[in-house]
């Protein structure tokens, strides 16, 4: 399962779920308690649009060792959370096609 944390202004995840990927989205600020109500525990990616949301990230490794951290915003990843996102991306240098291609079939922090 990938969760989706912020908004989704560039479509990825229509491309996540046209390659059939079980996507779950959080809505507003990502918190510990909106990441587990998402299914955290059982997920395998975490993406976040939002870099105001990166506090959640060393919140997300806390919670679940495994999960991949990828950020896909136009933002630049703050400095504390650097050394655990495990990708950013650009919307403006890869399309949501192809990061969708990648967090799909396991691609991604391998």
């Amino acid at each position: 399962m990938i969760i989706l944390a912020g908004p989704d202004d560039d479509g990825l995840t229509g491309a996540l779920e046209a390659l059939g990927a079980d996507v779950v989205r959080v809505e507003g600020i990502a918190t510990r308690e909106s990441l587990d109500a998402a299914g955290l525990a059982e997920a395998h990616t975490l993406v976040l649009t939002e870099m105001d949301d990166a506090s959640a990230i060393p919140v997300a490794k806390e919670a679940n060792t495994e999960v991949r951290i990828v950020t896909y915003s136009r933002d630049s990843l703050p400095e504390f959370a650097r050394g655990q996102a495990d990708l950013a991306i650009d919307p403006d240098l890869l399309t949501p096609d192809v990061v969708a291609d990648e967090l799909a079939n396991g691609h991604v922090g391998e």
